[in-house]
C-alpha cells in the first residue's frame, strides 16, 4: 500500500496557468510524502511566456502565496518555474531561494538550481537543451548553465512560438521528439527545461534511446528535495537520477 502522507510535506509554488506539474509531482513522489501547492501571479496568461513576462513572474510578489503554503507548514518548498529564474540569472536564483528559506523556515529548491544541482550529480559537463521557450529564453538558458559551467553543444527550439496553454498541451510524443532532436554525440546529459512541460513520461524512454541520462525540471525538482533532507528513496520509471545511478 502506497502512503499518501506521514513522512514529509512538500509546499510546492506553481505558476497560476500551469497544469501539469501537479500531475507530475503525483508520479514522482516517494511513498509516504505529502504535495502542498499553491499558486504564483506576476504574468499575463494571454500574452506569450516571453522574457519579459517570465522576468515578471521571477520578481513578483511571493508574500502571499509564500504565507498561505506556510499554513500546512512545509518542510521544503519547491519554486516551480525554470524559466522565471533562469531569465534573471544564477544571481538572482540563489538570492530567491534564500528569500524563499528564510520568509517560510524550510528548506527550499528551484526548479533552475535543481537542473544544476541535477547535473553535477550526474557528473555532465555538455549538454544537450530542450524546452518549450521563445528562442530568447533559450539563450538566456543556455547562458545560464554556462555560467555555472555546463556547455550546450546541442539546442533544440520548438517550431512556432507557444502561448502558456500551448507550452503545457505538449503531449509526450512531441517531448520525446524534441529531446531526441536535442542529443548530439558530445552530450553527456540533455536537459528537458520547464515546470509545465510533459518530460517525465518520457526519462526512462528517452534514456533507452540515446544511452544517456536525462534530466527534467519537475524530476530535478524532486530530486533536489530529497537531497536536502536526506532522504535516500530511490524512484524508478523516471530516469537514472531518480533511481539513483550516477557516474
Amino acid at each position: 500500500m502506497t502512503r499518501s502522507r506521514g513522512r514529509a510535506r512538500f509546499g510546492i509554488l506553481v505558476p497560476f496557468t500551469n497544469t501539469n506539474l501537479e500531475p507530475d509531482m503525483a508520479m514522482i513522489r516517494p511513498d509516504g510524502v505529502s504535495m502542498h501547492f499553491a499558486r504564483l501571479g506576476g504574468y499575463d496568461a494571454d500574452e506569450i511566456p516571453d522574457e519579459t513576462q517570465m522576468q515578471g513572474l521571477g520578481a513578483s510578489d511571493l508574500e502571499e502565496p509564500l504565507r498561505l503554503l506556510n499554513g500546512v507548514k512545509p518542510e521544503v518548498v519547491f519554486y516551480g518555474c525554470t524559466s522565471a529564474t533562469l531569465t534573471h540569472g544564477p544571481g538572482f536564483d540563489r538570492q530567491l531561494a534564500a528569500r524563499i528559506k528564510a520568509d517560510s523556515g524550510a528548506e527550499t529548491v528551484t526548479a533552475a538550481g535543481a537542473l544544476v544541482l541535477a547535473l553535477t550529480g550526474l557528473k555532465a559537463k555538455r549538454i544537450g537543451f530542450a524546452s518549450p521557450y521563445v528562442p530568447a529564453i533559450n539563450d538566456m538558458a543556455i547562458r545560464f548553465l554556462s555560467d555555472m559551467g555546463f556547455d550546450t553543444v546541442q539546442r533544440m527550439d520548438v517550431e512556432g512560438v507557444l502561448d502558456n496553454d500551448g507550452q503545457g498541451a505538449l503531449q509526450p510524443e512531441d517531448v520525446f521528439e524534441l529531446g531526441l532532436k536535442a542529443d548530439h554525440p558530445k552530450a553527456d546529459a540533455l536537459v528537458l527545461s520547464c515546470t509545465d512541460m510533459r518530460s517525465v513520461e518520457v526519462i526512462d524512454r528517452l534514456e533507452a534511446a540515446t544511452g544517456k541520462p536525462v534530466v527534467s525540471s519537475n524530476q530535478a525538482l524532486m530530486f533536489a528535495a530529497l537531497q536536502a533532507l536526506g532522504m535516500k528513496d530511490r524512484v524508478a520509471g523516471f530516469g537514472r537520477l531518480l533511481k539513483g545511478e550516477f557516474g
